[in-house]
Formats: structure tokens, C-alpha cells, sequence
């Protein structure tokens, strides 16, 4: 029996040096995806992805084109070598363009462009040190709605007392990625993200947020926080000059709405959004599972996908991940069973 399957797309933190070089050097297909991104964005994509160094590849506009093209070439091989089609697509942020390429909804060299522009109005919207994010572990949504009200309202009250750094952006911290149960991203100001990690460092055994974790992140920006508006119209803009997407060839999950849908007219719309709103991903596989589907593929670098399922109740089951020779023959193997031959 068939079982429908859906594609997934990772975001920004899954990329390493030497990402698609094995599946470059054994697949055309992959080699004509590179050429393809490159020369839409005139940058030798393959040198970053390949070679780096480090320091080049995690530059937020240099990471959104080399992520879309290494996830788009892995789906592309699974396409080449067994014809695979998903029954749903949905990528997570910087995965959501991905995964529209591979709905055929917008062309890849639209898309490693648009994301180019993406990367650089994300990394210009808050001025460098006026903005970050952390992992908030093990405190469910109301609560961190509750913590980035409270440590918002410090902040504020410390900058009006002229007790805190002076920064250049509004005082304020707001979810930003809804990965899974327990685990939650926030981002906003520095000082409203550092009392936000204080307060919960502070809570004792029967506080507000005991039990709960805090990890601040190395990011060079606020991603997915209203701080992100100036970068929001700039998307708007970008997008305004464009045509319509095309009719789609499966349907995908926005990370906007966490909600199937099948409707190109809202694509940019909900792409615009998705840059100052927070990525529901943990709401986005709960309809999915809800919908009945049973497994997921994770196209791309690294396996953060397939940890965050783990910690979804029902998750979505993740037999591999496709990223490597390796796992184009187990993908290979897998065809009986989206193909409903056994």
C-alpha cells in the first residue's frame, strides 16, 4: 500500500563546509543545480558550499542561496533516480523557498536570487550587537508568551531609568521559532533577550519558569521577530516586481498559517510574513500528522529535521535523511514503499 510521503526542507543552521560534494561529484543533475543557482546570482556556489572557508558560508546572505541549492539538488537527485514525487512539501523558514522550488511554484533561479536579497536585508535590519536570539528548553507556549512579556517590560523599564546599554532598536523579545514541544526559539534585543535567559536562570524550584533551560545563540541577527520589519518591506518590494508563482504540483505547508494549502496567489504574501513572524514548525508537522501523514524525508544538510520530529508527539517517521551517496541507495530501497510495491 502507498504511503504518502512529504518532503522536508531545512533551514538556516544546517549548513556546513562541504555540503553537497559527494552527491556534486556522483550526480549531473546536482552539477547542472549549482550551475543553474550560480550564474542566477554570480557567485561560484560551489566554492562556498565546498570550500568555505567558515567564515564566508555563515554570512546570512551567503548561507540563504548555498542551502536553497544544495537542498533543491538532493531533491533533484531523488527525482532523477526514481522519479519521486511528494505527496506535500514544507521547509522550515529558509526551507520554505526550497520546498516551493520543488512544487514547482517558483523557478530556482528566482528563488537563490530572492534569498540572496533576503540574507542581506535580514542581516541589515537591526544594526550588529543590537539583536540575538536563544533556545528556550522545556517551558510550554503560554509560559514563553509570559516570559517575553516579562522580560520585555524590564527591558524597557531599564533603558527609561538609563540602567542598561544603549542600543539602537526597540526594547523587546518574542518567539521566534516554534520547533517542537519544549523547545522554542526567541529573538529580539540584546538586553530583552539577556533578561529573558536571567529570569529564567533565576527561577527556583517553584517559579514561573522552573525547570526550563536557556541557551543563547550565535546568530548575527533577531530572525522572525517584529525587529525584522525593515527587512519585511524590503521583500515586499522585491516580491511586487515579480509574477505570480505557478500553479503548484503538490501542495505545501507555509510556515506562516502551519495549515496544507494548495493556493499560489498567497506564496509571496505569506513569504513577506513569514520574515517578522514566527515560524510555526511544531504546529506545521502537528497538521500534517493530523492529516495522516505518516512519513517525511528531510532533503539537505544535516538532520536537524529529523531531531526536532523526535520530539513531536506521533512524530512524522524519518527513515533517512537525503544528503548523501549513501543515502540515495537506501532512498533507492525506500521506493517500494511510497510506490505502494510491496
Amino acid at each position: 500500500m502507498k504511503k504518502p510521503v512529504v518532503a522536508l526542507f531545512p533551514g538556516q543552521g544546517s549548513q556546513h563546509v562541504g555540503m553537497a560534494r559527494e552527491l556534486y561529484e556522483n550526480f549531473a543533475i546536482v552539477r547542472e543545480t549549482f550551475e543553474e543557482a550560480s550564474d542566477a546570482i554570480g557567485i561560484n556556489l560551489k566554492k562556498l558550499c565546498f570550500e568555505g572557508p567558515d567564515d564566508e558560508l555563515i554570512l546570512t546572505e551567503n548561507t540563504q542561496p548555498c542551502l536553497l541549492t544544495a537542498s533543491v539538488a538532493a531533491f533533484r537527485v531523488a527525482q532523477k533516480e526514481i522519479e519521486f514525487k511528494p505527496a506535500v512539501v514544507a521547509g522550515h523558514s529558509l526551507g520554505e523557498y526550497s520546498a516551493l522550488v520543488a512544487a514547482h511554484a517558483v523557478r530556482l533561479s528566482d528563488a537563490v536570487r530572492w534569498v540572496k536579497a533576503r540574507g542581506a536585508a535580514m542581516q541589515q535590519a537591526v544594526p550588529a550587537g543590537n539583536g540575538t536570539m536563544a533556545a528556550v528548553l522545556n517551558l510550554d507556549d503560554s509560559k514563553i508568551e509570559a516570559l517575553c512579556h516579562e522580560a520585555t517590560s524590564i527591558a524597557k523599564s531599564k533603558r527609561a531609568s538609563g540602567d542598561s546599554p544603549e542600543l539602537k532598536v526597540e526594547a523587546i523579545v518574542q518567539p521566534a521559532n516554534f520547533n517542537a514541544p519544549g523547545q522554542i526559539v526567541i529573538a529580539g534585543s540584546t538586553d530583552a533577550v539577556a533578561e529573558a535567559i536571567t529570569l529564567i536562570k533565576s527561577s527556583g524550584a517553584g517559579g514561573d519558569y522552573a525547570g526550563a533551560k536557556a541557551i543563547a545563540l550565535s546568530v548575527s541577527a533577531p530572525f522572525h521577530c517584529s525587529l525584522m520589519k525593515p527587512a519585511r518591506d524590503r521583500m515586499a518590494s522585491l516580491f511586487a516586481a515579480h509574477q505570480k508563482p505557478a500553479a503548484l504540483n503538490c501542495p505545501y505547508v507555509p510556515n506562516r498559517t502551519a495549515r496544507i494549502s494548495s493556493e499560489p496567489g498567497v506564496i509571496f504574501e505569506l513569504l513577506v510574513e513569514q520574515v517578522d513572524h514566527p515560524v510555526l514548525w511544531k504546529q506545521s508537522m502537528t497538521a500534517l500528522i493530523q492529516e495522516g501523514f505518516e512519513i517525511g524525508v528531510e532533503f539537505g544538510p544535516g538532520k536537524v529535521l529529523q531531531g526536532l520530529s523526535k520530539r513531536i508527539a506521533a512524530p512524522l517517521e524519518k527513515p533517512f535523511a537525503m544528503s548523501g551517496v549513501n543515502d540515495v541507495a537506501n532512498f533507492k530501497s525506500f521506493e517500494t514503499i511510497w510506490k505502494g510495491l510491496v
